[in-house]
């Protein structure tokens, strides 16, 4: 199997799970007691704490552990307007955030806030102008996420966090596919607070921090005993947020060289695709992404027969977010950057890793090349845009 679907999740490294063991059998006391099995789990937490805020340039005091990127932007999200709700109740955000996003600002409108989603244009990005013309008086959150999990492409995120921080208005960014792949610094980028989530970074899954700025106050989604500093109450997943933590350190050190290497492989892809198969496109801005990111489209076939098929040939990839992957409708990220249905049901999204090769560039290729091929003779409509 040649795995081409980072962005929907990552194995674990190695040196992560080797890390995550002790505290499975060995150290497996709980965190918040006072006895030594107890207290070893804490100290290797709060390393774990330090390792996380090293890779994004936060304190490690700001760094709130939970069980992963969608609770992360609960928590940021409705944290915010439950604390700032006798202030204001805006919103602004994005029409192609994550569903962890889109649909925890649904549910806010539906109990009396107001959202704004701004569109993007083809290339996936923003106009800093549409943000500045949303702020009203009543707009107590912004929030944008740094890089989007289907087309890979990067937003504005500095410019908006210094009219956020002129504006003294919260902001929150949806850094699940980034950290760790590009640099993250959040002083840099003026950020209120940052989600992220482990298993994106060769961690484990279920577990995941939210960045939350010295000084900024949000409301518990859950109440109980006090962990977290009362933002996330419960038992802590002490092996999980070592292997987080572990995930971290390593990023640190080789997120750059990988960065290097991972678009070097893409833009290979991408080349390779665009030249050798007749109406392939990609989706979104070519330099303004992920650096392991590539989603294209292609005229007259279905991406869910192009996945399964791609699958008998060894080849791991997605249409798009892993999260709406059982979904029939056409992508929303897709559509709002000016996809017809027809055009979007046809798209594939590559996400590379580091353990991904030449060789694996070259027979995906090729793979693709064929399976394109064979969907199109069988397809009604390429048949008829081709008579």
């Amino acid at each position: 199997m040649i795995y081409m679907d980072h962005s929907a999740t990552s194995p674990v490294d190695p040196e992560v799970f080797e890390a995550m063991k002790p505290y499975f059998v060995d150290s497996f006391g709980n965190a918040s007691t006072l006895y030594s099995l107890g207290r070893e789990g804490k100290q290797a937490m709060e390393a774990a704490r330090i390792e996380v805020a090293s890779l994004i340039n936060a304190e490690p005091k700001e760094i709130i552990f939970t069980s992963g990127g969608t609770e992360s932007d609960n928590l940021a999200i409705k944290g915010t307007a439950y604390k700032l709700k006798n202030k204001g109740n805006h919103i602004i955000t994005t029409n192609i955030e994550h569903p962890a996003v889109d649909e925890t600002c649904k549910y806010l409108e539906k109990n009396g806030f107001k959202v704004t989603y701004l569109p993007v244009g083809e290339d996936g990005i923003i106009k800093v102008d549409d943000l500045k013309a949303a702020i009203t008086n009543e707009t107590i959150l912004i929030t944008v996420m740094h890089a989007n999990n289907e087309i890979g492409t990067i937003q504005p995120i500095e410019e908006i966090g210094k009219i956020a921080s002129e504006k003294k208005i919260y902001f929150h960014t949806d850094a699940v596919q980034t950290v760790g792949k590009i640099p993250v610094d959040v002083k840099k980028m003026n950020v209120d607070m940052l989600s992220l989530s482990s298993h994106k970074l060769y961690g484990p899954k279920g577990v995941g921090a939210l960045y939350i700025k010295k000084g900024v106050r949000i409301e518990p989604l859950l109440h109980g005993g006090g962990h977290e500093r009362g933002l996330r109450p419960g038992t802590e997943n002490v092996a999980g947020i070592v292997g987080l933590g572990k995930a971290c350190s390593i990023a640190k050190v080789s997120q750059e060289t990988d960065a290097q290497k991972l678009t070097n492989l893409r833009n290979k892809l991408v080349d390779g695709i665009l030249n050798s198969i007749e109406d392939s496109y990609l989706n979104g801005d070519r330099t303004k992404r992920l650096p392991n990111n590539a989603n294209f489209r292609f005229t007259g076939i279905e991406g869910e027969s192009l996945i399964l098929r791609l699958d008998t040939k060894g080849i791991a990839a997605s249409t798009g977010s892993a999260c709406s992957s059982t979904k029939l409708e056409a992508s929303h990220v897709l559509t709002a950057i000016g996809l017809k249905e027809v055009e979007a049901h046809g798209s594939l999204r590559i996400s590379l890793g580091h353990e991904n090769t030449e060789e694996d560039i070259e027979y995906a290729i090729k793979a693709i090349k064929e399976v394109v091929e064979q969907l199109r003779q069988m397809s009604p409509l390429w048949c008829g845009i081709k008579k």
